[in-house]
């Protein structure tokens, strides 16, 4: 595939100026088109499923899931072009690839299932807000979360969701006669196998939309065994528009904001992490300004999806891998990507489509999703020094207190309901309890004359 900053300076892409850099040129539209599309399917999958697990975690119908879906990927476009093209001092101008986050996944659910989507949309909002305000100022403080705290609270985000994907392969009434049929465990089981098979045998560019062929192939395997459902795609309309407040009015709790906010400071920390990345990838100099406009896109993207019924948004890793891996780094191909979001968020129809796809291939699907987003997290942690006792006892209390409510959901019935639904969630708790644990053990200071650096 040919790379955009491969192209000579006196011939640069249709649009492009001579000698302008590489992030800047606007490729023909023969070549804009096509990448732009690559983008788009590997963020795809990603995009839809949020909404989607989201949706099936608080019992929504499908209408409402489709709504959400299509509400997802507008917000997702807008967001992907304020970050590429920038107004004012937000956005850092990079070809970067915004999308909802599977770290805001677990509280969405927490707080739907307690105060409605009003609830969610509400805390979305204010998390939104509180990101565009401190992202200068946290740029500044990224060293109070290193790895052994962001990769901690990752760690707990994917793997106590995996738990939430038996209700949707075997049904969510475990007294019901037609919960756990080998049938839906082996359709769920399948669609792990095919993911697997894609990873191992598929060329690179297949198996990076992976899920989304699973998705597909679960479902034409569940059609003819009658657990696929597309009634509901008949009534949906080919075009429309996403409304604001489409729920209704937004609520704000302490107790639903909280946990969002949590999620809000490690989506800042990965997307700092992505643009730094994204800086070297394209050669451009990236420091405290650029991480700061990057994170004031991610705000201005998260108030405008509490606004128009999505979820928190962050930077798209797997994208920033297609940019280092195709060289492709022109800005406007990405731009591309975002419009091409738009169009398809304006697209009832295509939501009601993936709001149908059967329990079991989605449980199969967040099974490697969740387990991925948990993986990524020890993946982080590694970069710890974990032979480092207190480390270790950052990462056992706050795993301990992130899993309990996994396994004991009424442990804390007893206490007030702000603190229910922090602790309860237990992506909050432990969030928390790495953060305070690792200021405590690791920031305030060692006895000894020589500390042992934890990162070089």
């Amino acid at each position: 595939m040919s790379s955009v900053s491969e192209r000579p300076p006196e011939d640069p892409p249709a649009g492009g100026e001579p000698g302008r850099d590489a992030v800047d040129t606007v490729p023909r539209l023969r070549t804009l088109v096509p990448l732009s599309v690559q983008h788009v399917l590997i963020a795809y999958s990603g995009m839809v499923t949020v909404p989607l697990l989201i949706g099936s975690g608080l019992g929504l119908p499908g209408d409402t899931i489709a709504a959400l879906i299509t509400a997802n990927l507008f917000v997702s476009g807008v967001a992907t072009l304020l970050q590429t093209v920038g107004v004012w001092r937000i956005g850092v101008r990079l070809p970067i690839v915004m999308g909802s986050t599977f770290t805001g996944i677990g509280p969405a659910i927490i707080v739907g299932k307690d105060g409605g989507l009003p609830a969610v949309f509400g805390a979305t909002l204010v998390a939104g807000v509180l990101t565009f305000v401190a992202a200068a100022h946290f740029s500044r403080l990224l060293r109070y979360f290193p790895p052994l705290v962001t990769g901690s609270v990752i760690a707990i985000i994917g793997f106590s969701l995996v738990p939430s994907t038996a209700a949707l392969i075997a049904g969510p009434d475990p007294g019901a006669a037609d919960y756990g049929l080998l049938r839906d465990l082996g359709l769920a089981g399948g669609t792990i196998v095919f993911i697997l098979l894609l990873e191992r045998f598929a060329p690179p560019m297949l198996s990076r939309v992976g899920v989304l062929l699973a998705l597909v192939a679960g479902t034409l395997v569940a059609i003819p065994m009658g657990i696929a459902d597309f009634g509901s795609v008949r009534d949906a309309d080919l075009v429309g528009f996403v409304a604001p407040f489409e729920f209704g009015a937004p609520t704000f709790l302490l107790s639903a904001i909280l946990p969002m906010v949590i999620v809000q400071l490690v989506n800042m920390v990965e997307s700092a992490g992505d643009t730094l990345a994204m800086g070297q990838i394209t050669g451009r100099e990236v420091g405290r300004p650029e991480v700061a406009r990057a994170l004031r896109a991610d705000g201005a993207a998260t108030a405008f999806a509490g606004v128009f019924n999505s979820f928190t948004m962050v930077t798209f890793g797997e994208n920033v891998g297609l940019v280092s891996m195709t060289k492709v780094v022109s800005r406007w191909v990405v731009a591309g990507s975002g419009v091409i979001l738009v169009v398809l968020g304006l697209v009832p129809k295509l939501g009601a489509v993936v709001a149908s796809l059967p329990g079991p291939v989605l449980g199969g699907v967040g099974v490697v999703m969740f387990g991925v987003v948990g993986a990524v997290g020890l993946r982080i942690l590694a970069q710890a020094d974990l032979t480092d006792s207190r480390n270790m006892l950052v990462v056992a209390v706050s795993f301990g207190l992130g899993f309990m409510p996994v396994g004991a959901p009424h442990l804390y019935d007893r206490f007030p309901d702000v603190a229910q639904t922090v602790l309860g969630s237990g992506i909050a708790a432990g969030g928390i309890a790495a953060f305070l644990l690792n200021l405590l053990l690791n920031e305030t200071g060692r006895v000894s004359p020589a500390p042992k650096e934890i990162h070089e």
